[in-house]
């Protein structure tokens, strides 16, 4: 069940905010695909985040923790790692890939997105899936990187 959160102003001064939902809905991202949009595939069109932790996670590239580039010019091996170290950002702060409601992936190579999309799918699994951006570059900060990832979750208060 969705909240449904209504402000009144009465006059220039007061506000009221009227919840309606079940215990707890409060504290949980919504998931939506509205009609009159086009089904997505892979991402969700709409997440309503209500108020609580927010965490930002800056573009993640295929390096280790020793600073090594992972997987070379392989997309599927870089993307992994990609999704490896966007994993351990998001578990120093107590959240998990379940918790992204936003992600934001660059990608130098257009014909390497099934390889990408691939382990994405099985790495966030399939439902509900984030509000997802997905960006062709000619140029990311290295020319080794072939995917930058960045991440937005979102916890309940």
């Amino acid at each position: 069940m969705q909240t449904a959160f209504r402000c009144c102003v009465l006059g220039a001064v007061s506000c009221l905010l009227v919840a309606c939902a079940t215990p707890g809905a409060a504290d949980r991202p919504g998931f939506v695909n509205p009609p009159g949009l086009a089904k997505p595939s892979g991402f969700t069109h709409v997440v309503d985040v209500p108020a609580g932790r927010t965490i930002y996670v800056a573009g993640q590239i295929a390096r280790d923790e020793s600073g090594n580039l992972v997987g070379g010019r392989d997309m599927r091996a870089q993307a992994e790692q990609v999704f490896r170290n966007i994993q351990i950002a998001l578990a120093s702060r107590g959240a998990g890939l379940s918790d992204i409601v936003q992600l934001t992936a660059y990608i130098r190579d257009m014909s390497q997105l099934a390889a990408y999309r691939e382990v994405r799918e099985r790495v966030l699994g399939t439902t509900p899936r984030p509000a997802s951006s997905l960006v062709g570059v000619a140029a990311l900060a290295s020319d080794d990187y072939l995917l930058e990832v960045e991440v937005i979750a979102a916890l309940p208060r």
